[in-house]
């Protein structure tokens, strides 16, 4: 990425400018390839609109003088006005063709980001860092691309012009033309000081940017009213958005003063050498040196090559402003991701079963491992539960098996094969898993389920096949549209559903992956009694026929259900054993289990 600290870098932020060109050409080559065209004739008809003009009026001049017929007048003036009129509908047609243009490239730089996102590991989205750098991708470059675009465009056409009127106004003086150009340089100069600095601004303040569009998600989603309003928080948090707000607009207002300010200052050489440039020609009217006609063409001339010019070395600096906003799309787009290690699609030892060997994993940053010196081992039909105090890393064991993360040291063997020589999509059509946070879809009733398996995204049956094991059948039933129920309140008659009812809809989800042989709940039925979620358990056992199970709970009355429990601390296992020999044990789990026993009396 350019250094935009380092002023001599500002010619090679420019290296963007090919890639957004040729991201504009891929796009839609024949809306570029027109663009082009309507920007040349854009660029050379006000020369020729000019150069007519000074016929017209020399025509006139002559036909008044020596009384002749007025018909070469006429003559010229049809066809100034069809060179206006072609002008015109060159410049609407630009128009539309970037209106065009636009949305497609908008959809093609969204879909980009989102297609990278796929790519990219959990760990990605949960370091603060790379959220700065995706907010300013979506903020900004999205709309650059286009931007830096048609600036190239505009300034091709504004050369055009140049040169044509160039060529015109040589013929009066090449001073003229040197005059005209150097004026301009001054108020680009400074535009591209602080264009550079408005970046810079842009890039700090990325994190307070993003608690700004947070806030706006607390004081506004519905999954969020109830907390806001019952614990009165919307006055605090809105005072903190108008806060942010006030920094940022400071910096602004600052930095807006003085872009403005300087522009203003420089701005008025180009005015001065207008006027000179005026006198000049006026003068050189009065002496006879040029015809009348000549005057008048030379004056558009300058008026207009001297406003070419000025949006010229604006297009230059936009562009450096545009590549500047484009180094954080590319560089959220070179986000580097591990390439895919494994491509094995089973095992040398399917009656192996899961084995965690010596695992340990830290996260970045972190002081202490989040998980040392696991091992486990799960032939199938093997039962699982896991206990421990919230942090003691339950979850990331999950995680770590589903290879959303990947181990810091020893490792995990599916089948008797290292998880990193798996298939990815094959290795996660093994595992069934459900989270405690699991994802609410605002989506139809049978699309919630039909997620656990994206095959079968759409399959009716098999949403109630998968509904009946999951317990969510009886409810869904009288639903207004059933299965074909609007779930949420983001969208028109959209139905909310209880806190229980989302978790059998999660349970449901689980077991449309038929194929799954490891089968993971995660503490999702947290929000049913104790005797409810006994109950979902117990059906699940029955129903995991010989798979792989794991359970994560915090009431021992499911806990017990499992063949084996691992009791963690502190991300290491500090016991393991049934739940009879635990109890007897005497140590935490014993401690545990008398503490919610004794709750229950």
């Amino acid at each position: 990425m350019p250094d935009v600290n380092d002023r001599s870098g500002f010619f090679g932020v420019f290296g963007y400018s090919r890639r957004a060109v040729s991201l504009v050409w891929t796009t839609n080559p024949r809306l570029t390839l027109s663009i082009a065209a309507l920007t040349a004739a854009a660029g050379v008809l006000p020369a020729a609109i000019a150069w007519v003009g000074a016929r017209i009026v020399d025509a006139v001049v002559n036909a008044v003088a020596s009384t002749h017929d007025p018909a070469a007048a006429l003559r010229l003036v049809v066809v100034e006005g069809l060179l206006v009129a072609a002008l015109a509908a060159a410049q609407r047609l630009l128009s539309l063709c970037q209106s065009l243009l636009r949305a497609q490239l908008g959809q093609r730089v969204n879909v980009m980001i989102l297609e990278k996102a796929l790519t990219l590991e959990l760990a990605h989205f949960e370091d603060a860092d790379f959220y700065d750098k995706l907010t300013r991708a979506r903020r900004e470059a999205s709309s650059r691309p286009l931007s830096l675009v048609m600036r190239t465009f505009g300034l091709a056409q504004n050369a055009v012009s140049i040169a044509s009127f160039a060529v015109l106004l040589a013929h009066f003086s090449p001073w003229a033309v040197a005059v005209l150009i150097v004026a301009g340089l001054p108020a680009f100069l400074a535009e591209a000081k602080f264009s550079g600095d408005a970046f810079r601004l842009f890039r700090w303040r990325s994190p307070e940017t993003r608690m700004q569009m947070y806030l706006e998600t607390v004081l506004a989603r519905e999954d969020h009213a109830k907390e806001v309003k019952l614990f009165g928080l919307g006055a605090r948090f809105l005072q903190r958005y108008r806060d942010i707000f006030r920094r940022l607009y400071h910096e602004d207002r600052s930095l807006t003063v003085r872009r403005d300010a300087w522009g203003l200052a420089l701005g008025l050489i180009a005015t001065v050498t207008l006027y000179g440039a005026y006198a000049w020609i006026a003068i050189e009217a009065v002496q006879g040196v040029i015809t009348l006609g000549e005057m008048t063409m030379y004056l558009m001339l300058f008026r207009q090559g001297q406003a070419a010019v000025s949006a010229s070395l604006a297009a230059i600096g936009g562009m450096y402003e545009d590549n500047l906003y484009l180094s954080t799309l590319y560089e959220y787009l070179e986000t580097p991701v591990p390439p895919p290690r494994g491509s094995i699609l089973r095992g040398p030892k399917p009656e192996d079963g899961v084995r965690f060997e010596d695992v340990s994993f830290q996260y970045p940053g972190a002081a202490e491992p989040a998980l040392a010196h696991i091992d486990l081992h799960l032939p199938p039909g093997a039962s699982l539960a896991l206990v421990g105090e919230n942090g003691s890393g339950k979850t990331t064991l999950i995680k770590l098996l589903t290879r959303l993360y990947r181990p810091t040291g020893g490792r995990i063997l599916l089948d008797g094969l290292d998880l990193e020589s798996w298939d990815t999509g094959v290795l996660r059509e093994r595992v069934g898993v459900i989270f405690q946070d699991f994802a609410r879809y605002q989506m139809q009733v049978g699309e919630n389920i039909g997620a656990g398996d994206e095959p079968y995204f759409e399959d009716e049956s098999r949403w109630r096949a998968a509904a009946e094991r999951g317990q969510a059948h009886e409810f869904i039933g009288g639903l207004p549209g059933g299965y074909r129920t609007q779930l949420g309140k983001w969208f028109r008659e959209g139905r909310e559903l209880s806190g229980g009812q989302w978790q059998k809809i999660a349970l449901s989800r689980a077991f449309m992956r038929v194929r799954a042989d490891i089968l993971v709940l995660d503490e999702p039925t947290a929000a049913m009694d104790a005797q409810a979620e006994a109950d979902v358990f117990e059906h699940f056992r029955r129903l995991a026929d010989g798979r792989i199970t794991i359970l994560i709970s915090h009431r021992f009355s499911t806990v017990r259900m499992a063949d084996q429990i691992a009791v963690l601390d502190r991300g290491r296992i500090v016991e393991r054993g049934t739940h009879a020999g635990l109890v007897a044990l005497g140590g935490r789990y014993a401690h545990l289990f008398a503490l919610q026993a004794k709750g229950y009396q």
